[in-house]
C-alpha cells in the first residue's frame, strides 16, 4: 500500500509561482510513474504532467514551459514546481502513481492517489 499526501498549494496572484509536494510512503518509490492531475470547479479532473522512473516527462500542452514535474527518490518525493499561474489553473492539485512503467496521462493507470491540495490563482 502507498500513501500519498500532498502540500504547497495556496492562494497567489496570477503571475506567480507555486510548488506543490508529494510525499509517499513504501520502499519502491524509485520504482513508480509520478503524476499530477487537477479538478477545477465543475469540471472533470485533467491530466497535468507526469515522470516516470526513468525520468521521462510529459506535460498537458497548457502547462509546458510554465510548470516542471521533478522526484527526490531519497526523499520519497516528486513536487510540481509552477510558475506563471493562471487563473484558470485554479483546481485542487491531486498527485497519484502508478507501479507500471511508462508515460500515462488517463487515471485509470495509476494506483494510488493523495487526497488533494487546493491552489487558487487570483487575477
Amino acid at each position: 500500500q502507498v500513501q500519498l499526501v500532498e502540500s504547497g498549494g495556496g492562494l497567489v496572484q496570477a503571475g506567480g509561482s507555486l510548488r506543490l509536494s508529494c510525499a509517499a510512503s513504501g520502499r519502491a518509490f524509485s520504482d513508480y510513474t509520478m503524476g499530477w492531475f487537477r479538478q477545477a470547479p465543475g469540471k472533470e479532473r485533467e491530466f497535468v504532467a507526469t515522470l516516470t522512473r526513468s525520468e521521462s516527462t510529459y506535460y498537458k500542452d497548457t502547462v509546458k514551459g510554465r510548470f516542471t514535474i521533478s522526484r527526490d527518490n531519497a526523499k520519497n518525493t516528486v513536487d510540481l514546481q509552477m510558475n506563471s499561474l493562471k487563473p484558470e489553473d485554479t483546481a485542487v492539485y491531486y498527485c497519484a502513481a502508478s507501479v507500471a512503467p511508462g508515460i500515462f496521462t488517463l487515471e485509470r493507470r495509476y494506483n494510488y492517489w493523495g487526497q488533494g491540495t487546493q491552489v487558487t490563482v487570483s487575477s
